[in-house]
């Protein structure tokens, strides 16, 4: 019989442990946090180069998170780059550099983040998109800031459907699909007619498989299994529930889900529990808060506050904001943005607003905000970065006998007052209009608008300001109007901003 030796197993060559992601280095320059691609780079490389990185200065993330700033590449070609980025983690590539190598060793050798430069870009962005295609509906942008959304929707079956979705990767925090769905539904929204067929969708932009095959099912059967699952699902009606209590954001109503807590009793009952002073007052109001804001209540509530605002300040300029500036009819909170027209005099105007509301009663909860406004850290690259003015989140007293056209009932036991959410912004005069425009939204409007000025005109925008990366200069703008034309873009009303 043939012996034949048995060879010891081959040993795998073990991934380097990246050993300085757990030491503590000094952080020089916070506003840059990198992540280095391992692909084609290989662990050790990535290893050795995060380690020099940390030593200067830098600060390394080793997971591609929303807090990158750059990404740092080394021998990818952009058309290779970007669907793996993509599919690794599609939240971040909107607001996120996306730089060669020769970027991160340029800023080694100097000691300090180097200026981006055209050279440095891998610019093939899978969000730049080709230029748009003719389709039954005419030739539609992929960006909602080129489309005009009324409160009109003819395709509603649909884009509930789409919402229902997001909201449900929005509870699982999964960025990339939830902005998917937010994508197509808001596209739908824009669109003159009703989808009636398959073939109505050959040319449209932001539908990719998963939108499509929703679209499809939902024209052959009335409906969506898939949808039909997530509003049967648990998970999804508990976060639903518990998201709906102000002061109650995705962490703590996902700890509340984990502990086995289904309904508002489960929580009350839980004497480990310690609330939040909104969270209290989210409890104490929530029927109130639940119910939303009419336009009606929203005109009685900015009568109130522009009376008391006009005789602290008489020049002083009052905007309502958000959807009921868009049009809409219903709302969950009101939305103010207050100035004067002298910049500096807004400062402690705030204040006077919020005592002038305890005295006359109607104050039921507040948390003002102080401004951390700085000219030299505009505009922000991150869309979700909450704005830095100053801005007070309360709820108030507004009486029912205020409200035009509201029905007085009989109930003895019925409270005269309803609790309403209000929100106050106090932007300087100067970056008013930048205020104005992000806090009209809508959200999703708002995102687009920024990409859009990112990627087709070189600029940042946010609710502060406009930045020329090309000229180097900030652009001034006293209107809407006047940002649109920057950008090179039509002027679209706020009631045309519904994506």
């Amino acid at each position: 019989m043939l012996h034949v030796p048995i060879r010891p197993p081959i040993k795998k060559r073990q991934k380097p442990n990246d050993s300085c992601s757990s030491c503590q280095y000094e952080v020089k320059f916070g506003e840059v946090v990198i992540f280095l691609v391992e692909r084609k780079m290989g662990a050790s490389r990535r290893s050795f180069l995060t380690s020099l990185a940390r030593k200067k200065g830098f600060k390394v993330e080793d997971v591609l998170s929303n807090a990158v700033t750059h990404v740092v590449a080394e021998a990818n070609s952009a058309g290779e780059l970007w669907p793996w980025l993509e599919n690794s983690s599609p939240r971040v590539l909107p607001e996120t550099e996306v730089l060669d190598i020769s970027w991160f060793t340029e800023s080694m050798a100097a000691g300090e983040p180097v200026h981006v430069e055209a050279r440095h870009r891998l610019e093939n962005s899978p969000l730049i998109e080709e230029s748009p295609q003719p389709s039954a509906f005419g030739t539609i942008s992929h960006y909602s800031c080129q489309r005009r959304t009324t409160m009109e929707n003819h395709n509603k079956v649909f884009t509930d459907a789409f919402e229902i979705l997001a909201e449900n990767y929005e509870f699982s925090e999964s960025e990339g699909p939830c902005l998917a769905f937010l994508r197509a539904a808001s596209l739908l929204k824009s669109l003159p007619h009703t989808v009636r067929c398959l073939g109505d969708l050959q040319g449209l932009p932001c539908l990719g498989d998963q939108t499509k095959a929703v679209i499809e099912e939902i024209l052959e059967y009335g409906r969506c299994c898939k949808v039909q699952h997530v509003l049967c699902d648990d998970r999804y009606q508990t976060m639903k529930l518990f998201t709906g209590v102000f002061g109650v954001g995705l962490k703590t109503a996902e700890k509340w889900y984990r502990k086995g807590f289904r309904s508002f009793e489960d929580v009350q009952t839980d004497d480990t529990i310690r609330y939040t002073k909104m969270q209290k007052a989210g409890f104490l109001y929530y029927n109130d808060i639940f119910a939303g804001v009419s336009k009606a209540e929203a005109n009685a509530v900015g009568q109130i506050v522009e009376d008391i605002v006009r005789r602290l300040e008489p020049d002083a300029i009052v905007a309502l904001t958000g959807g009921f500036r868009r049009g809409k009819e219903f709302g969950h909170d009101i939305d103010f943005l207050i100035t004067t027209p002298e910049t500096g005099k807004e400062k402690g105007l705030l204040n006077k607003v919020i005592n002038e509301l305890k005295n006359q009663g109607i104050l039921l909860y507040y948390d003002i905000v102080e401004s951390t406004f700085d000219n030299t850290r505009q505009p922000s690259r991150n869309f979700e970065a909450m704005d830095h003015f100053e801005k007070c989140f309360l709820m108030m007293k507004l009486k029912k006998s205020l409200v035009d056209g509201a029905r007085q009932r009989d109930c003895v036991d019925c409270k005269d007052w309803k609790a309403i959410r209000v929100d106050f912004v106090l932007p300087p005069v100067d970056h008013f209009a930048f205020a104005l425009l992000g806090w009209t939204g809508s959200r999703l409007f708002d995102r687009d608008l920024r990409r859009y000025a990112r990627y087709e005109r070189k600029m940042l925008l946010d609710n502060h300001a406009l930045y020329d990366k090309t000229k180097k200069e900030f652009l001034p703008a006293k209107t809407e109007e006047d940002i649109f034309a920057h950008l090179g873009l039509d002027y679209i009303e706020p009631w045309q901003r519904n994506a």
